[in-house]
């Protein structure tokens, strides 16, 4: 009877430890997500589940029962054994969950997309391609890009052409856009009209403060300011499906503190439509 018992005991804590570690590796090395549409096609297929690396960046530590309850919370990182480079894949929350005018935090709301700039990376789109200034390494998915520039406006079959950030006087297009520079930690930049219409609202998040033009006059809070050194690290992020990806080209830049990791592999993959499993894509890599 004891040696069964011991037996029991011996399982249990087991099963414990194991869950325990499960746990841990979720919150600080790896986790796993699926794959809801198709704006990341050909890349990721709706029904694929994949494993996403924090180790890289580094884990973030949050008060996690805070931020169930969408408060403001304070988010800082482990260390990290790596630094995102362009075109990996990125799984980070949504900026705008609630309204397009100020950014937020929802746990639940995660999107997928590859990153194409870099903080301190000045780019900009060009009859449809990316461009990063001073390099000369394609970014994003250049088929798709090419489709993007024989799109006429006219004829555009439901894409949206217009872009962020939604001004008539700069007109920006997805065809035609930029050159906007993605902001790092520490980097000033001048406020003058079109730095408000381009960062006011990364601004007003960073400061917790609104943001005001009075003629040639921008104020922050109260405060008179003619310039603006940025407290944290952005990133332009890019659908592979371009034709209908909801991305940067439309809601602005993505915060550092706001991702969660690299998406690295298909670890398993089920056609939405059949519920059969696509083996080929099993363990398949993310490029």
């Amino acid at each position: 009877m004891m040696k069964f018992a011991d037996r029991l005991l011996t399982v249990l804590v087991c099963l414990s430890v194991a869950i325990v570690i499960y746990f841990l590796m979720q919150i600080t090395a790896v986790c796993t997500f699926s794959i809801p549409t198709d704006s990341m096609q050909p890349t990721l297929l709706p029904g694929d589940n994949i494993l996403v690396n924090k180790s890289i960046m580094g884990a973030r530590i949050f008060d996690i029962w805070e931020a169930a309850e969408e408060k403001e919370v304070e988010i800082h990182r482990m260390p990290g054994f790596g630094k995102v480079k362009r075109n990996d894949v990125l799984v980070f929350h949504y900026p705008y969950p609630h309204k397009n005018d100020s950014l937020s935090m929802h746990l639940l709301k995660y999107y997928v997309k590859r990153c194409i700039a870099l903080p301190g990376d000045t780019m900009g789109i060009e009859h449809g391609h990316y461009y990063i200034k001073g390099v000369n390494e394609p970014v994003g998915n250049v088929e798709a890009q090419k489709r993007i520039s024989r799109l006429r406006k006219d004829d555009a079959r439901g894409v949206v052409m217009d872009a962020y950030p939604w001004d008539k006087y700069l007109n920006w297009t997805i065809q035609d856009f930029g050159p906007l520079h993605v902001p790092a930690r520490g980097q000033t930049v001048a406020m003058d009209s079109t730095a408000v219409k381009l960062y006011r609202k990364l601004i007003e998040w960073e400061q917790k403060k609104p943001m005001t033009r009075n003629g040639n006059k921008v104020y922050l809070g109260d405060s008179l300011i003619q310039e603006y050194c940025f407290r944290e690290n952005y990133y332009f992020m890019g659908g592979d499906n371009m034709e209908n990806s909801k991305d940067s080209r439309y809601w602005g830049l993505l915060p550092e503190p706001y991702i969660v990791g690299v998406a690295t592999r298909v670890w398993k993959s089920v056609d939405k439509y059949t519920d059969e499993v696509r083996w080929g894509r099993v363990m398949k890599r993310i490029e």
